[in-house]
């Protein structure tokens, strides 16, 4: 990794200065800010290759240095590093043009080196995205199957399932949903509306049509982008159980409608 720049904007300083220690022995230039405006003016002066960016920081937050990024039209790589990770914040700052978002009580900081490494040197990160996994798939539980393209979510929403003890199965367009809810027969389905080739409304009506009652039966909730309520009324009028605005959900929210659906405790 030659000379490439890295820039934390962070306002825990032993965090930063962890994050650092470890970019530094993998041959990163690193560079420190504590606040936002501190942050935006270092990467106007030294322009970084990727910036680590925290959201709550004095003097300017997280979305206040995308936003002002943008306005002055400054295109660096940005990797979220929250507290929460909600998808509501999620949404809000993959809008603002971040491109991954890492959460500060899951992640470790080999991850966060893959990441960068992935970005810088191998492209997009996207070329690593799980593809319908069967991390689980022999464990007892309940078999959760989440079909959704966007991979911040999918990563925020399946490890705030796995944590709570379901197995999560995942797949990114609706064929792959399809093939893998015939394959895995899954306890209930979060679908998102919008995805590549099939989308949400044709993989419902597949599965409400399945020969196998079992599937046909499956509960599902539908994930929408806008909450339109043309939207949902059609989701509802076939045959989905509920549904999730993704601008205003939490994970929370996720895991207590799966099981209000399901009667677990």
């Amino acid at each position: 990794m030659p000379n490439r720049k890295i820039l934390i904007i962070e306002d825990e300083q032993a965090l930063a200065e962890v994050l650092q220690t470890k970019l530094s022995k993998e041959g990163y230039d690193m560079h420190i800010a504590y606040d936002g405006e501190d942050g935006y003016n270092k990467m106007v002066d030294i322009k970084p290759d990727l910036i680590l960016l925290d959201i709550v920081m004095p003097k300017m937050n997280g979305y206040e240095v995308l936003e002002k990024m943008n306005e002055t039209g400054i295109k660096i790589p940005v990797i979220v590093i929250s507290n929460s990770g909600q998808p509501v914040e999620i949404e809000k700052t993959k809008k603002l043009g971040a491109v991954d978002h890492l959460i500060k009580t899951q992640f470790d900081p080999s991850e966060v080196i893959t990441k960068i490494n992935n970005y810088l040197n191998v492209g997009s990160a996207d070329a690593g995205t799980v593809q319908a996994s069967e991390a689980g798939a022999e464990k007892e539980g309940v078999k959760v199957m989440l079909v959704e393209d966007d991979r911040f979510l999918r990563d925020i929403c399946s490890k705030k399932l796995n944590k709570e003890g379901f197995n999560v199965f995942e797949a990114i367009d609706g064929e792959q949903a399809l093939a893998n809810i015939d394959k895995i027969k899954p306890d209930i389905v979060l679908l998102d509306i919008i995805l590549p080739a099939i989308d949400g409304f044709q993989v419902l009506q597949k599965i409400r049509e399945n020969a196998d009652k079992a599937i046909a039966n499956t509960p599902v909730i539908m994930l929408s982008n806008l909450g339109q309520d043309d939207d949902i009324k059609k989701a509802i009028s076939m045959g989905a159980n509920n549904y999730l605005v993704k601008a205003h959900f939490t994970t929370e929210e996720i895991v207590e409608k799966i099981k209000k659906i399901l009667e677990i405790e």
